[in-house]
């Protein structure tokens, strides 16, 4: 992935961050918090000790099929696929300067579900496992297509972010589009990709669809995770990170790949989630401050605790029908890049 420098101008300033060990345990607190809350709500009330004893017991046979056939499931899939989402925007934001950029507007999100959609009405395949190289395939194909259309874009080495930006509203419409011509090529694969439409946790799928995925999510992780000093050093731009002794190019790659990993799993899991990867990392920067040794493992906790939030919200406010998650995060995040756009502009100013 090629970097697009912003100017340093409208970086923002410098916040003192909370203590260390007080935003870890916040964030398991709200971990477990939204755990529990998913657990429990649900159109079919369940109080929380009937909720504990079918986590460990099938005595009560409805609760159990309830708590650990459905609520759990989903509750771990919210978890694994908005925490790999969020830690991938935080990636992509870190590699590109460009504090604009997620999975969902650089064209990574919409080429892994083309990719997956493919996969189902051509190839029949229908499962996490059969997809998911699908899904690396496409994430990888969107982030390079982007990449490459906004470096041609950017005439100037300084390039500014908003043709990063553009390129990948731009790939993200065509491969949108793309998606569509393909289910109406096979209406049959339309009800099987349904969900991948706005991105849901519901579906009645069991545990058994993480085992596939999850060791991807954790290597990309391990992978994103161990460039928090090199991120640090490429926010003071490529010369400085050349002077100071790194090689761009396998930099690139690395964080290339753990974006892939990350973003291809999370599709495979949950569908198209917008916003996430974007939310998440701006609203820990307020308590982390820019640094990425803190910014990347609070993004991950933060998207995971958000996804899981955002899917409690969408069975309460039409129940006993349920919104899908996805829309519940457009909603937000639609005001919430608003936002994030005004504060630039007066930072800039």
């Amino acid at each position: 992935m090629i970097a697009l420098p912003t100017d340093r101008r409208t970086s923002p300033p410098t916040r003192q961050h909370a203590p260390t060990a007080l935003l870890y345990g916040g964030g398991l607190v709200a971990v477990l918090a939204v755990v529990a809350a998913s657990l429990l709500v649900g159109s079919r009330a369940l109080d929380p000790a009937t909720v504990w004893q079918a986590l460990w017991s099938a005595g009560n046979a409805e609760a159990h099929a309830i708590v650990v056939g459905q609520r759990l499931p989903r509750t771990l899939l919210g978890l694994v696929g908005g925490g790999a989402l969020a830690l991938a925007g935080a990636m992509i934001q870190g590699h590109t300067r460009n504090p604009l950029a997620d999975p969902g507007l650089l064209g990574v999100t919409a080429g892994s579900s083309l990719a997956v959609v493919t996969a189902i009405a051509v190839f029949g395949l229908t499962t996490p496992a059969g997809y998911l190289w699908f899904a690396f395939a496409g994430a990888a194909a969107g982030t390079a297509i982007v990449t490459a259309i906004a470096t041609a874009a950017g005439r100037r080495r300084d390039a500014s972010p908003a043709s990063l930006v553009l390129a990948g509203a731009a790939v993200s419409a065509f491969l949108s589009a793309a998606t569509g011509v393909v289910l109406l090529l096979d209406s049959s694969a339309l009800d099987l990709y349904r969900f991948w439409t706005v991105g849901s946790l519901a579906g009645g799928r069991s545990l058994s669809v993480l085992t596939p995925v999850l060791p991807f999510v954790v290597a990309g992780a391990v992978v994103a995770l161990a460039q928090s000093r090199v991120l640090d050093v490429l926010a003071l731009g490529d010369d400085v990170a050349r002077s100071l002794g790194r090689r761009m190019v396998p930099t690139r790659i690395a964080g290339l790949a753990a974006v892939t990993l990350l973003v291809g799993s999370a599709t495979s899991l949950v569908g198209s989630l917008g916003f996430i990867g974007l939310i998440a990392p701006h609203a820990v920067r307020w308590f982390t401050g820019s640094g990425y040794r803190l910014l990347l493992p609070m993004s991950l906790i933060s998207g995971a605790v958000v996804t899981v939030f955002a899917d409690i919200i969408g069975r309460l406010v039409v129940m006993p029908a349920e919104l899908p998650v996805g829309v519940v995060l457009g909603v937000v995040g639609g005001p919430a890049f608003l936002v994030i756009i005004a504060r630039m502009r007066r930072s800039r100013s």
